[in-house]
């Protein structure tokens, strides 16, 4: 399995490439900027995308969505609760982010869906809370979180459908029930370390 996390743009964005080296398939989470750089390492490990898989709707996720669909043909993948979201964002929101409108989801997924690329399967975990349809991407020893939850930190609920005791459900309920040992990777740079576990969330995290 090929893993890269990718800090990109101006708001401290990770950026995933997820891909089966023996396939040559593969995905982006949150492709938010510097999507040639994306791609440029999608080569170097000889992966076609297939797939760009945003954990929720806010622009400063999808913002390379258009390029990258453009660039590689992929297909756009988001909860069906963020859907809408996904193509309404408002034109002063996208000039102040320099960003393209997004082009429509073309799969719209919820909880217990998955996605596979190669031999590798993502499991949709619905965690809303910091938007309604956030979604986490779960895959043996991994957990990709979006803006749910950061290294010793939470994602926030005062933008529009945000709700903490949403959010801290969507944790505690289906986050923290994953493996200890389950590596977190989260949708922002915001912590001390690039990634945490499940176990150190659950023993560290001042918000839970």
């Amino acid at each position: 399995m090929i893993l890269r996390q990718m800090q990109v743009g101006n708001m401290a964005v990770f950026a995933y490439l997820l891909g089966d080296e023996e396939e040559g398939t593969g995905l982006v989470i949150d492709p938010a900027a510097d999507v040639e750089a994306i791609i440029d390492e999608a080569k170097r490990n000889n992966l076609s995308i297939r797939y760009i898989v945003n954990t929720h709707g806010h622009v400063d996720h999808i913002s390379g969505n258009a390029k990258m669909k453009k660039m590689t043909g992929a297909k756009i993948v988001i909860h069906e609760d963020d859907a809408d979201m996904l193509v309404s964002t408002p034109l002063p929101v996208l000039r102040m982010f320099g960003a393209e409108p997004s082009p429509a989801a073309d799969t719209r997924v919820k909880d217990g869906d998955t996605l596979s690329v190669g031999g590798i399967t993502l499991t949709v975990i619905h965690t809303p809370g910091h938007s309604p349809g956030g979604i986490s991407l779960y895959t043996p020893g991994y957990v990709f979180t979006g803006d749910t939850l950061f290294v010793e930190g939470v994602g926030r609920t005062d933008l529009p459908g945000g709700s903490w005791t949403v959010m801290l459900r969507s944790i505690e309920k289906s986050l923290f029930s994953l493996p200890d040992d389950t590596i977190v990777l989260p949708g922002h740079n915001y912590g001390m370390r690039a990634t945490s576990t499940i176990a150190l969330e659950k023993k560290n995290n001042p918000f839970l």
